[in-house]
């Protein structure tokens, strides 16, 4: 089989634990990319933050940020993008306010939140990311009212943190009633928010269409449940060594952990 475009989470999956690409990996994108296949960061973070990873890969392909929210071309313009509805995005702040329980959203290259948290922001600004100009911003709101009055924001994913599991089973019970919003995990000690359509697997989709590509054309490499539409949708889907049960149930095959080269193993097999 001879695959066009390999669409590859980061967290868990191109990044090592320790938040690194590692040259094995850096060099079998790059010889991917120079015989001309597509390698598609398939992320659930904010934009500029893949954009960021992006540029220290000299890649110039197309993005899906945002766990498929908002794609943009190999010029980092939007070529699709649907941010969640504003009655929506009320509801979803006054429950998450009233479960005492931390959060924060994002457009294309901003975070909001009413609580600031210093580590949740150095996660995704690195040193480099600073000096460069390229540093996500972080901005504190009071009330939802600030967010839903404000045309020039569009929200495309919240996402809720807490190490108590049972109050994250009991938000997203409360958030179920919510009809135009789905949800997904990325971690276990986390819950996501997108609108209702929204996946890595219809992004995916959205993507091939525009390049004329089939399912059969793809390989999609991840980790954890947010990835698991986009491994469905996908000629070869893979799951991460380090994945949860449910991708590695859903995937055709599971490759090496993020700290043993798993990315590389299949690029180097499958593509090169």
């Amino acid at each position: 089989m001879s695959y066009k475009l390999v669409a590859i989470d980061m967290d868990g999956t191109l990044l090592n634990t320790k938040g690194v690409i590692s040259d094995r990996t850096r060099q079998a994108i790059y010889d991917a990319s120079k015989k001309g296949i597509y390698i598609v960061l398939a992320t659930g973070r904010i934009l500029q933050s893949a954009i960021n990873h992006a540029k220290k890969l000299n890649l110039n392909k197309p993005i899906i940020s945002s766990n498929g929210a908002i794609i943009v071309d190999e010029n980092k313009n939007i070529i699709y993008h649907k941010p969640i509805k504003s009655q929506s995005v009320k509801e979803i702040i006054e429950i998450g306010q009233s479960e005492n329980i931390y959060f924060h959203f994002y457009d294309d290259e901003s975070f909001y939140s009413n609580v600031y948290i210093e580590e949740v922001l150095n996660f995704y600004n690195t040193d480099e990311s600073k000096k460069s100009g390229n540093e996500i911003k972080f901005n504190i709101f009071d009330n939802a009212d600030e967010i839903i009055g404000n045309k020039d924001i569009n929200v495309y994913k919240f996402l809720f943190i807490d190490n108590d599991n049972s109050k994250l089973d009991r938000l997203k019970h409360r958030l179920i009633d919510i009809e135009d919003i789905s949800m997904s995990k990325s971690w276990a000690n986390n819950l996501e928010v997108m609108d209702r359509d929204v996946s890595k697997g219809n992004g995916l989709k959205h993507l091939c269409g525009k390049l004329n590509l089939s399912p059969k054309d793809v390989i999609a490499i991840g980790d954890n449940e947010n990835d698991i539409s986009m491994i469905e949708y996908a000629g070869l889907g893979v799951a991460m060594g380090n994945g949860v049960e449910k991708t590695k149930d859903a995937s055709d095959l599971v490759t090496s952990t993020n700290d043993e080269d798993g990315v590389a193993k299949v690029i180097e097999k499958y593509v090169l």
